[in-house]
């Protein structure tokens, strides 16, 4: 569809899977027709919104916040993420995501992993590690929120395919689950993880994607001239759907805001694709 970004695309794909769930009952299965008035709205909503999610985003009534921290509103439903995970527990249903959304960008700019061990949640902070039990078998296991959803009445969290593995609930697609937000995680002087509250929310390891190849010549060109430019580059591989990219990364920030200054500096210098990642 022409005119769509990757973004905007990835979440279309996640309505269409939405309504066809909802419709498939044998008693509106004559209501699938409407599958392409689902698709309008969304159109609606997405125009109206930012890049991450691709939705409206309110303006901060006080001083600026994290760009995933901001209130954000899906089919006329307006969320507004948590400023803190401290003490936050939440039961319902659990479901997983898995090779349609592969290799595309996630709410915090990272690309999706159906093999690592990461999560959606519609409110809590980007970035938050949290336990997750099954309670149907007792299973338990810790992934880090890196995406918002899922839309889906009465379900709590969104699990990659690898995790919702772990948890036994793979197959069947769904299980009643426990989450229990435990922190960011970081290491002791003994070199032990542990879970704490950061002093802020905009602090991190941030880079900016200017460019992805097949070809790694190709990367290291743009690589050099980069480093040329401006001091610091680097090279990340990843396999996407089978395939191998070549990703070039710029600068190294500890702060959100630095990235995203970086990034329009970017795309003022003739990157027009480059957007902020992080690196944690």
């Amino acid at each position: 569809m022409a005119g769509i970004d990757e973004n905007t695309g990835h979440h279309l794909v996640r309505l269409v899977n939405i309504a066809d769930t909802i419709l498939s009952s044998a008693r509106v299965n004559r209501m699938r027709s409407f599958i392409p008035f689902f698709i309008c709205i969304f159109l609606v909503l997405a125009s109206c919104g930012g890049k991450r999610p691709p939705a409206h985003q309110p303006a901060p009534s006080g001083g600026k916040q994290k760009a995933t921290q901001r209130p954000y509103t899906v089919m006329g439903k307006t969320y507004e993420p948590l400023k803190s995970h401290v003490g936050f527990t939440q039961d319902g249903i659990g479901s997983w995501y898995g090779k349609d959304f592969h290799g595309k960008k996630t709410s915090n700019g990272e690309i999706y992993d159906m093999h690592g061990l990461t999560a959606a949640h519609k409110t809590l902070p980007l970035g938050v590690f949290v336990r997750v039990k099954n309670k149907d078998n007792g299973s338990e296991i810790v992934v880090r929120v890196n995406d918002r959803g899922p839309f889906v009445k009465n379900r709590v969290i969104d699990l990659s395919y690898a995790a919702a593995r772990k948890l036994g609930y793979d197959t069947v697609g769904t299980a009643p689950v426990r989450i229990e937000a435990l922190g960011y995680k970081a290491k002791s002087s003994s070199g032990e993880d542990f879970y704490n509250e950061p002093e802020s929310y905009d602090s991190g390891n941030y880079s900016v994607q200017v460019g992805s190849f097949r070809e790694y010549g190709n990367a290291k060109r743009l690589s050099d001239d980069l480093k040329n430019l401006f001091g610091h580059s680097e090279i990340r591989s990843a396999t996407v759907n089978g395939d191998l990219y070549y990703r070039v990364h710029a600068g190294k920030y500890t702060s959100l805001k630095a990235a995203e200054e970086a990034e329009r500096k970017f795309i003022d210098h003739g990157y027009p694709g480059s957007f902020t990642v992080s690196l944690d």
